[in-house]
């Protein structure tokens, strides 16, 4: 029998286990973004922006600046409020 996986509840995280946890799912994020899975990737990028904006300012600084870098500015071009949402008809190119 597989060992029971422990269910990570993000809600009631905080401190160094909310760095962490953010910080996880964003290199998940920057990994499906890698594999051109950009509906995996836009998943995960919201759940580590909800995330990211729960730190503080102290906290925020523990994030290595490589994720910090590619959350705010490659994500931001791709998935931002100005690009064309998901399973929009007729926006073939």
């Amino acid at each position: 029998m597989p060992a029971k996986k422990n269910k990570v509840d993000s809600a009631t995280m905080t401190g160094a286990a909310l760095v962490k946890e953010t910080c996880r799912r964003l290199r998940v994020a920057r990994n499906r973004w890698k594999d051109h899975n950009n509906a995996a990737c836009r998943n995960e990028r919201e759940k580590a922006l909800a995330l990211y904006e729960r730190l503080s300012a102290e906290e925020r600084a523990n994030v290595p600046q490589e994720l910090r870098v590619w959350l705010r500015y490659r994500s931001e071009k791709y998935f931002g409020p100005d690009r064309t949402p998901p399973g929009t008809p007729g926006t073939n190119r």
